[in-house]
């Protein structure tokens, strides 16, 4: 879980270069919305986009689940996600790590995107 805190420290920060070395290069994201929509993203997509953010961003995740099996991981957590102390959604992180000789890397990352199952006004 260790890679995963410093992604959200990193989120926090606006490190964009930080974010992006939790992962492996090219690594993907894909954030399925409530309304059914699947979106995808490089790695270097995002935080380019999270490095430019100006809102203070804060997510938090627990009950977390891994699974090891050698050099492979995986990661299972419910999440929340503010912007300028207001929370804007809930959902679940599902992330999967690869053991590098650098450490744990994020090979891909999938999460929901919702609010109203955590009581989100729009």
């Amino acid at each position: 879980t260790a890679v995963v805190q410093k992604t959200f420290d990193a989120m926090a920060a606006h490190e964009a270069a930080a974010i992006a070395s939790c992962f492996l290069p090219g690594a993907r994201l894909t954030v399925i919305r409530e309304t059914g929509e699947v979106t995808h993203q490089t790695v270097e997509q995002f935080a380019e986009r999270i490095g430019q953010t100006k809102a203070v961003i804060r997510e938090r995740m627990w009950d977390v689940e891994v699974k090891v099996a050698g050099r492979l991981a995986s990661l299972w957590a419910p999440y929340d996600f503010e912007r300028d102390g207001k929370r804007t959604h809930c959902g679940i992180d599902q992330v999967n790590l690869v053991k590098t000789e650098a450490g744990w890397k994020i090979a891909s990352l999938i999460y929901t995107v919702e609010t109203k199952a955590c009581g989100v006004a729009k």
